[in-house]
């Protein structure tokens, strides 16, 4: 039998759970990142192996410019939500707002989040305007079928038709939804007060910017 001090004791009801972050990403970027790599990894590597003359230092300083661009714009962005901040990394800054600096989030024609007077862009939330509005007729059939049930039966038609309302929403509607309630919810947290931090990605700009050089003074010889 374990005695209140006993350090195997079970947490207290006062104590909050462990949180761990909520990860989104656009899975049709990261699958377009990876084919650009791995068809642009293939050419240049065979322009650097069969080349002659200028044409394998050319391939490689194209590669040194692209490979970092390509990852930086498809496999990087992410948006990470967790019980105190909200941490975006876009393709080349990553942005840490606590929830306590989160005014709002939107997706109109881009997925964006509103903090400190300042608006920063959701890479990893793509908005599409074919899929919302596929999901606005979907809404519509779903709500004339849920009018129709009501008359045949009241409690059916209602739990159909609030369950398409909940389900049928574009996937960056969804995201955006998931965080602003995220935001509402935990912005009074002891732990989520502060101000934005914005970090530039060197690791990103830095082979970039290599690369572009070496690509221009190659062309230029």
């Amino acid at each position: 039998m374990t005695s209140p001090d006993d350090p195997a004791s079970p947490p207290q009801p006062d104590e909050e759970p462990a949180y761990g972050d909520r990860v989104y990403r656009s899975p049709g970027g990261i699958a377009g990142g990876v084919l650009l790599l791995a068809i642009g990894g293939w050419l240049g590597i065979d322009a650097i192996l069969r080349g002659e003359g200028r044409t394998p230092w050319l391939a490689l300083a194209g590669l040194l410019f692209a490979v970092p661009v390509v990852i930086a714009f498809t496999v990087r962005p992410a948006v990470y939500a967790g019980a105190d901040r909200l941490l975006v990394r876009n393709p080349f800054r990553t942005i840490t707002l606590p929830w306590g600096s989160v005014d709002t989030l939107r997706a109109s024609y881009t997925s964006e989040v509103l903090a400190g007077g300042a608006t920063y862009q959701l890479w990893a939330v793509p908005v599409s305007l074919r899929q919302r509005k596929r999901a606005a007729r979907q809404q519509s059939r779903d709500a004339a079928s849920g009018t129709a049930g009501v008359m045949s039966g009241r409690m059916s038609g209602r739990m159909s038709g609030q369950g398409a309302a909940a389900d049928r929403r574009a996937q960056a509607d969804q995201t955006i939804g998931d965080l602003r309630e995220l935001a509402e919810s935990h912005a009074d947290r002891e732990g989520a007060q502060g101000e934005p931090e914005v970090r530039w990605a060197f690791e990103v700009i830095a082979p970039t910017l290599a690369g572009a050089v070496l690509l221009v003074i190659m062309l230029l010889i």
